[in-house]
């Protein structure tokens, strides 16, 4: 999906924001963001968090359908020094989602850029 930002996340934790209306992780309780990649970063986080998971999901997220602002700010220690990451300073609406898509690893538990 061109132009869409990702989201990763569990396929119970999509299921519990289907229901509740958006997803709020505890990113955004303890940092104040929800954490969105690029299809070319997604890999990243991905890597660092989520290593070997086989239940994950992509959420295509479309920009234009986020009712709170979006920040590029720069990942952790060891993501390329230019890369910067989307950001989304609010709750993420299940109506801002316009698909789902499994992201599952590799052979060796490790995930590809898209």
């Amino acid at each position: 999906m061109t132009g869409s930002l990702l989201h990763i996340c569990g396929r119970d934790d999509w299921t519990a924001a289907q229901r509740d209306g958006a997803m709020t992780p505890a990113s955004l309780a303890d940092v104040g963001f929800v954490h969105l990649s690029t299809p070319e970063q997604v890999h990243l986080p991905a890597n660092r968090l989520y290593a070997g998971r086989r239940d994950l999901v992509l959420l295509h997220v479309a920009p234009e359908r986020l009712p709170d602002p979006v920040r590029y700010e720069p990942g952790v220690p060891g993501d390329p020094e230019s890369m910067r990451f989307p950001h989304l300073y609010g709750p993420l609406p299940v109506e801002a989602v316009v698909d789902v898509t499994p992201y599952e690893p590799d052979a060796d538990g490790r995930f590809t850029a898209l």
